[in-house]
């Protein structure tokens, strides 16, 4: 064999991700895993039902229609528009696939050419990272910083260049919980019109916003035509195992991406898009009550982190809060996270590996509060262990 490396060049220094790295240390050593971000409860009772329901009788267990069954894609674009006011053609603007991270995989290989450059805010959830290299583009940071997180606009015109393909932006982002004002996402969208610029926008948060509102990007004047819109079932109803997302976008920008996804997955999850698309015909009192629950659990967490000594930077959106351990002495978050499953048996995220730069977020940890209330108290009691 020769002495090539295995791995493709592309991935470099990707490895394994730091959700199943700190999962598994979870795992070993019996800690409370407020890492990954996954609820430790199951969504709705009539949702689960509708998928078993759907095994029962059979649908959805045999290879479902590539774009998505029909049932979830009009309820996608009824969605889209009870919500927002968007209309999107379910047999044209709407694409399902398996999670948000197959769609913006799919997008990113398919918008993409060698060479080119995407702007995208970091700290950068991980998958984005692979998923510019693997289509052979180039990442560019717009950083955003504590406290507040909030994207500089004046760093944003000066980083397009004539290789600018395309912006990626994640509103409500994770890990910082930044959710983009009205006036920024204006400002950013006449960048994009300005410099004949595509926009993909994970909301994968979406009903997750406690301060502010969520508003597509895509609703903005001029962007409709170069906006990729994904979302998924996961975060807003609490089965991140079914791996349910979607794209949504005018129809030539669907095409492209339809081309590149069904080369992946090709179909998934066939009787879980039947439940999903009851799911998204809940009436508003679920996603009012999931979004006050949620706020409840992120201000039980905040609290009890503050308690313990950390830097809280209080989150507008998500279920993940970023918090500072330098008032601890500590300055590496990475080795941080390593020892707090011995030090207090919990497990958190060093947002460090979410930067290309490290030192930009070397003192930043997250903790996710999509967690039972017992859970989250069991945890900040056992954090005190560190101011004592």
């Amino acid at each position: 064999m020769s002495g090539r490396p295995l791995l493709n060049r592309r991935l470099d220094g990707l490895g394994t991700t730091i959700f199943a790295e700190m999962s598994a240390l979870a795992t070993a050593t019996g800690a409370i895993n407020l890492g990954q971000g996954f609820p430790d409860t199951d969504g709705p009772e009539s949702v689960r039902e509708a998928a078993v329901r759907a095994l029962r009788e059979g649908h959805g267990n045999q290879y479902p229609p590539g774009p998505g069954i029909p049932e979830l894609r009009a309820a996608i674009s009824d969605h889209q528009r009870r919500f927002y006011g968007l209309s999107f053609d379910p047999d044209t603007d709407v694409l399902v696939t398996a999670g948000a991270t197959e769609a913006i995989a799919a997008t990113m290989l398919a918008l993409l050419e060698p060479g080119d450059e995407v702007i995208a805010f970091e700290p950068f959830y991980d998958s984005y990272t692979a998923c510019i290299a693997m289509a052979g583009a180039k990442r560019v940071p717009l950083t955003l910083r504590a406290p507040s997180f909030r994207p500089d606009l004046d760093e944003l015109r000066a980083l397009i260049t004539p290789q600018t393909r395309l912006l990626l932006l994640n509103t409500p982002h994770n890990p910082t919980g930044m959710v983009l004002t009205a006036d920024e996402q204006s400002a950013i969208a006449a960048l994009a019109v300005e410099h004949d610029l595509l926009v993909v926008t994970d909301e994968v948060y979406e009903h997750l916003v406690y301060e502010g509102t969520h508003r597509p990007l895509a609703a903005l004047p001029g962007m409709r035509e170069r906006t990729v819109s994904i979302s998924s079932a996961g975060k807003t109803f609490s089965f991140t195992g079914w791996k349910v997302g979607w794209v949504t976008a005018d129809g030539p920008l669907i095409a492209a991406v339809r081309t590149a996804k069904q080369y992946l997955t090709y179909v998934s999850a066939g009787p879980f898009q039947y439940a999903i698309a009851e799911a998204l015909r809940l009436p508003d009192a679920h996603f009012d009550n999931f979004r006050t629950d949620h706020r409840r659990k992120r201000d039980l967490l905040g609290d009890g982190l503050r308690a313990a000594g950390f830097e809280v930077y209080q989150p507008q959106g998500t279920y993940f809060i970023t918090t500072d351990i330098s008032p601890f002495g500590e300055k590496d978050a990475y080795s941080f996270c390593r020892s707090l499953p011995e030090r207090c048996g919990v497990v958190a995220v060093p947002n460090s590996v979410f930067y290309d730069d490290p030192e930009a977020g070397r003192s930043q940890v997250r903790f996710a509060f999509c967690k039972r209330d017992d859970v989250l108290l069991e945890a900040t009691n056992r954090l005190q262990q560190l101011s004592s």
